[in-house]
């Protein structure tokens, strides 16, 4: 029996998804693919993986790498995933800080090491980003148990994608003609080509996609990792034996030492090792992947994946659209129209719209970056933001006051907190609210309200078993979320 390690990397902001991805709710979490499954991509990540288990391959626990930040995001979507008890067994590897790919799989190999500490085992990872989707999940699977069979034997297995486009956002993958011992030999890669070039590799074969899906040993991982850059090695040792760890539930939180995580030079799987491979000795080996991949880089690809009608039109949401074609529209909180546009990209949040040509869908990645320079929570939030106890909603703000409506989830609170610079009044509409206000504590329910003066340390809970819903009237000369104190935390923010 071949033991396996799923491992799920789950980092990146998917900036070129503005304004549905942001970096408070990137785009690994958001259901986008159209396949009718209303799973997010990372949900369908993990439940692919978990399609190669048979006679001959047994799971372990899932290892999810993801950032500190993205750690309760994980966790719900995890836990709605609950029909399979298997695909609950997972663990969680937060990063304190993005250090690129190559860090995070040896985050996940030293785990993987110590995890099979005492036993002669030496566990093969499958390693794919979150943030794919794939239309033949049949296929994708025959891909993968072929992969693993490959690195049983020591090599590096990597899947490449059949291209049907000359393609220049992906790497490529160049292979040998003819399959040696079950897999296509690689013999180079090569950057993200032009057009021409592009059109070049199609017309010659050989070459196909870089998805970035890998299976391999632990152990190979760390060996080539030693060879070709042991100062990465060496600084990500450094920072997992000084990790601490925590547990939400049946769900294990490891958190590598901050300040020696944030030294690990930061590199790609590729460049660290994998282009380095070929004809070492460490050999690497392709598996076809034809199955229809795509890796969602843009609101495009969005369109390309998704269910379209008569006119070629992609439409998610309250939506009206006439004389329109070969169009998405993507309406989140509103109804939105659309009349005799062509080839357009449009996405309306609540607080922000993307209108854009679908050929250059790529670009919305410009406007991300004049919202960062110009300090544009936009960027990092939406106006719904998710929050481990539930989430907050700002539904109007003016000059000293702001308005939020907050629903927290039963049986969870918020931290013990106090603020500077702002007063809350809070009127409960849903549920049952237990309220620390100073020495007090009440115990609240629909349409009784309480106050909360500036400087108070304070408290809210839902002892209920249904969800608490609140409206929060903030005052002040100051309502940045950066105004709280907080004393006493469940979930390790104090």
């Amino acid at each position: 029996m071949t033991q396996v390690l799923p491992v799920i990397l789950c980092g990146g902001s998917g900036t070129r998804l503005w304004p549905l991805s942001r970096s408070g709710f990137p785009k690994q979490f958001l259901v986008l693919s159209g396949d009718g499954s209303n799973q997010s991509l990372f949900q369908q990540a993990i439940s692919r993986i978990h399609s190669v288990a048979n006679q001959h391959v047994s799971l372990g626990k899932t290892i999810i790498v993801t950032n500190e930040e993205h750690r309760f995001l994980a966790l719900d979507q995890l836990r709605e995933l609950k029909s399979d008890s298997k695909k609950m067994e997972a663990t969680l590897l937060l990063e304190p800080s993005g250090r690129n790919t190559a860090p995070a799989i040896t985050l996940a190999a030293l785990y993987a090491q110590d995890l099979a500490a005492g036993t002669h085992e030496d566990p093969i990872l499958v390693v794919t980003p979150a943030d794919q989707t794939v239309g033949n999940p049949a296929a994708f699977t025959k891909a993968l148990q072929d992969a693993i069979q490959i690195a049983q034997e020591g090599a590096i297995a990597i899947l490449g994608i059949t291209p049907n486009a000359p393609e220049t956002g992906y790497g490529y993958i160049k292979v040998q003609g003819g399959l040696k011992d079950g897999g296509l030999v690689v013999e180079r890669f090569v950057e993200k080509p032009n057009e021409a070039t592009a059109k070049q590799y199609l017309s010659e074969g050989g070459y196909f996609w870089n998805g970035g899906m890998f299976v391999l040993k632990a152990s190979v991982w760390l060996a080539a990792l030693k060879e070709y850059r042991s100062d990465i090695l060496a600084a990500t040792e450094k920072a997992w034996h000084a990790k601490s760890l925590d547990a939400s539930g049946d769900v294990d939180f490891f958190r590598p030492a901050k300040e020696l995580f944030n030294a690990i030079p930061s590199e790609s799987i590729d460049y660290a090792v994998i282009e380095k491979c070929p004809g070492s000795k460490y050999p690497i080996k392709m598996v076809e992947l034809n199955a229809g991949w795509n890796d969602l880089g843009a609101w495009d690809a969005v369109w390309q994946v998704g269910k379209q009608d008569q006119a070629g039109n992609v439409t998610s949401g309250d939506t009206l659209l006439t004389n329109s074609k070969n169009s998405l529209v993507h309406a989140s909180s509103r109804l939105v129209s659309a009349v005799g546009v062509e080839n357009l990209i449009i996405v309306e949040t609540a607080d922000a719209v993307l209108v854009a040509d679908r050929k250059n869908s790529q670009d919305v990645k410009n406007i991300v970056g004049q919202l960062e320079a110009q300090k544009r929570e936009e960027k990092n939030l939406h106006r719904k933001v998710s929050r481990p106890w539930g989430w907050y909603d700002s539904v109007d703000e003016g000059e000293r006051f702001k308005v939020k409506r907050i629903q927290v989830k039963p049986g969870a609170s918020l931290s013990l907190q106090m603020h500077h610079h702002r007063a809350e009044h809070w009127i409960v509409v849903k549920g049952t609210a237990e309220i620390t206000n100073g020495d007090q504590v009440l115990l609240l329910t629909e349409n009784q309200s309480t106050y909360i003066p500036q400087g108070q340390t304070h408290r809210l809970a839902n002892p209920g078993k249904t969800p608490l819903e609140i409206i929060e009237v903030q005052s002040g000369s100051y309502l940045g979320e950066d105004d709280i104190v907080r004393f006493e935390d469940t979930y390790g923010r104090s």
